[in-house]
């Protein structure tokens, strides 16, 4: 079975325990997979790119609840009568 792997970089657990932040730099800003006996054992993402991933997952799970309530009914409320 073959792995596919996400990512134009790699390093094995050799190289990221020798040096982390070597290989780390070597994905110059992007994700590098990490191989155990040359399958991915777990991606290394940048604080950026992780903190800019779950702001999209944030907004995808607001897109769902906005969607879900369209299609509620409106109630009409007047601001001077709250």
């Amino acid at each position: 079975m073959t792995n596919q792997i996400y990512s134009e970089v790699t390093a094995s657990i050799s190289e990221l325990k020798k040096n982390p932040m070597a290989a780390v730099d070597s994905g110059e800003g992007f994700p590098i997979v990490v191989l155990n006996r040359n399958k991915p054992a777990f991606y290394c993402v940048p604080a950026e790119i992780y903190e800019a991933m779950l702001d999209r997952l944030d907004d995808q799970e607001m897109v769902a609840i906005v969607k879900e309530r369209l299609v509620e009914p409106s109630i009409r409320v007047d601001l001077n009568e709250l």
